[in-house]
């Protein structure tokens, strides 16, 4: 059963009140590597709109006097982007954001099994997220799951999702793995695909793109202004055997 929410309930406490997670360390670096490069790339990507949150190791705060509900990454849309241009989003409060649930989840699974399969599930079942994502980076892997398995809530259970980027219509975007490097580390990642699936590139890659293409201009501008030099040389010499003919090149 999807949790009901309350509006109207009194005295609620204010993000500012709540501990920001649930103070687990990370115990594989790849925990927060594989959600914020996905944070990082929507930034760009969605760079000029407003209405979307991403987080990471964030607290989710369903219910009053109830623990938070921490996954590694999650999405939400229909969001202010920015709620306090200092120090941002302490944590994600759901009676400070309208209601609204995130959009997808997303745990990462670590070196001590977490019940990523099982309990965690459950609870994104009961706050009503629409898409569940599991990814395990590792080749410590269950011997029957998929490095990647992508869920999404029908009727009160989740189903999964085949194919691979997966299309996560309600979200626009699909998800799905391929060989990359994010800071300076060459290995598999977890990207996002627009609707033909095209990888969308990350900050990185974008940087190393526009690079490419301003040295390719630069280099272009290099040749122009060396044809230009061997032009200008070459009218200099003819203007000069002209003076020796007693031909003034000004006349010609």
């Amino acid at each position: 059963m999807v949790l009901q929410y309350d509006p109207k309930q009194q005295c609620l406490p204010s993000s500012a009140e709540l501990p920001d997670s649930d103070d687990t360390p990370v115990d594989n670096e790849l925990q927060n590597l594989v959600p914020n490069l996905l944070a990082s790339t929507l930034a760009l990507a969605w760079a000029a709109r407003e209405d979307w949150f991403f987080g990471v190791d964030m607290g989710i705060y369903f219910a009053p006097k109830q623990p938070a509900i921490v996954p590694d990454g999650f999405l939400s849309l229909g969001v202010e982007r920015f709620v306090d241009p200092q120090q941002g989003r302490l944590s994600y409060v759901l009676w400070e954001e309208d209601n609204i649930v995130p959009r997808l989840a997303l745990e990462v699974v670590s070196k001590t099994y977490g019940g990523e399969y099982e309990l965690k599930q459950e609870r994104y079942i009961d706050l009503g997220i629409r898409y569940y994502a599991v990814y395990s980076p590792t080749q410590r892997r269950r011997r029957d799951r998929d490095p990647l398995e992508v869920y999404e809530l029908v009727d009160g259970a989740y189903q999964r999702l085949w194919d691979e980027p997966v299309w996560l219509p309600e979200i626009g975007l699909g998800l799905g793995r391929a060989q990359g490097t994010h800071q300076g580390w060459e290995r598999e990642w977890l990207y996002w695909y627009d609707a033909q699936g095209n990888k969308l590139a990350t900050p990185e890659e974008a940087a190393i793109q526009a690079q490419a293409q301003a040295d390719q201009a630069q280099a272009q501008a290099d040749q122009a202004q060396a044809q230009a030099d061997q032009a200008q040389a070459q009218v200099d010499r003819l203007a000069a055997k002209l003076r020796e003919l007693g031909i003034d090149p000004n006349q010609v």
